[in-house]
């Protein structure tokens, strides 16, 4: 999870994301940085959009109505929205990539999947 976390930080900043500008944002962080794990990270993203896997991911939640009202309550009740938003586009941005009539991009996505477990 810190891996996608490091990787929405260094869109939001402007900042190119790739293995090293990644691997030194966790070595901030302080995790243990796995250089397979950023390298699998790196090459997923790469045709990917940040900002609009973002955009999608917080249409969502409107669009399944009842579904929404619960996850809102319990960010009102003192829930980290910021976390919980994370959750949402990456779960958004897997299934944008397995939803692709392509089969290479189904196979991205199934390894992003597993990359995370």
């Amino acid at each position: 999870m810190e891996y996608v976390y490091a990787a929405l930080i260094l869109n939001e900043t402007g900042e190119e994301i790739n293995e090293d500008n990644l691997t030194d944002v966790l070595d901030a962080a302080g995790v243990d940085v796995e250089e397979s794990r950023v390298k699998a990270l790196v090459a997923a993203l790469e045709d990917v959009d940040i900002d609009e896997a973002v955009e999608e991911a917080a249409a969502v939640p409107a669009a399944t109505g009842g579904a929404a009202g619960g996850e809102v309550e319990a960010a009102d009740e003192g829930g980290d929205d910021e976390a919980e938003e994370a959750d949402d586009d990456e779960e958004a941005a897997g299934e944008e990539e397995e939803a692709g009539d392509d089969d290479d991009e189904e196979a991205d996505g199934e390894g992003l999947g597993e990359l995370f477990g």
